[in-house]
């Protein structure tokens, strides 16, 4: 067995192990503790008093070699403590990035292999088939047109998301309103695939510019009718100067008190 671990010297190193800290221009708090590690190394522990890192502590480790009471150090590092303030686990920015974050001159590439978007010579049945007139993507053929189109998948999740969002059947203006935005003359239906389920509302007092389900409904609908007289959408005026005013004979006297 080792001389240094015979006398202690690894678990008792306790200046030693805080002189190694010093060396690399750190500043250790309090000893926490020590512990052997086999019979030639020992783990010193220190609070750490680094700005950040609330509950981390030093960790040194000091080693012995047989018959030497020689000590050295074999490293320092910190660690987490219990109770540390910890980093939250890393997300790739991809899986980080959310709706409204893009901001005036950042860039945002879609994926190489983006399952929403395929190349544009593949075609994506996004062209009405009973529109002779159209031709799908024979220009991208040609080497005209975009280079990449929305994949049926890509097209299906965002059907998805306007259908539950904010401008969807579902929602709290669409359940209270009495017509649907299908029926709407500020309705301007989008082309391709989904021509028949969503449009872009063109009424600056309502949803304007943005896509809305053809079963999204407001107040602003261009069926709604003005109200009659000068009262609101919802009642007529009231006019109280049409109110007869009767006055009523005085009620009689009680017994009691016509005795008096």
């Amino acid at each position: 067995m080792s001389v240094a671990f015979e006398n202690g010297a690894l678990v008792d190193a306790v200046a030693f192990a805080r002189d190694a800290l010093v060396a690399d221009g750190e500043t250790p708090g309090e000893h926490l503790g020590a512990r052997a590690e086999g019979e030639y190394a020992a783990t010193h522990y220190f609070a750490a008093q680094v700005p950040g890192y609330r509950g981390w502590q030093w960790c040194v480790v000091v080693a012995g070699a047989p018959d030497s009471a020689e000590l050295t150090v074999s490293e320092t590092v910190l660690l987490p403590g219990d109770g540390a303030l910890l980093a939250p686990e890393w997300v790739p920015w991809v899986d980080r990035v959310a709706p409204g974050d893009l901001g005036p001159g950042d860039l945002l590439a879609a994926p190489v292999d983006d399952p929403r978007l395929v190349p544009g010579q593949i075609d994506t049945l996004d062209i009405d088939p009973i529109d002779a007139d159209q031709v799908g993507q024979v220009s991208a053929e040609i080497g005209l047109g975009r280079k990449r189109l929305l994949s049926f998948d890509g097209r299906a999740d965002a059907a998805q998301r306007w259908y539950d969002g904010e401008f969807g059947p579902d929602s709290a203006m669409a359940r209270n309103a009495r017509h649907s935005c299908g029926t709407c003359g500020f309705y301007l239906p989008i082309a391709g695939a989904l021509h028949g389920a969503f449009g872009v509302c063109a009424n600056e007092l309502a949803a304007d510019g943005r896509a809305v389900s053809a079963e999204y409904g407001c107040g602003a609908h261009s069926d709604v009718r003005p109200a009659a007289g000068n009262g609101s959408p919802a009642y007529d005026a009231f006019d109280d100067g049409a109110v007869e005013i009767v006055t009523l004979p005085a009620a009689p006297a009680a017994d009691g008190a016509a005795g008096a």
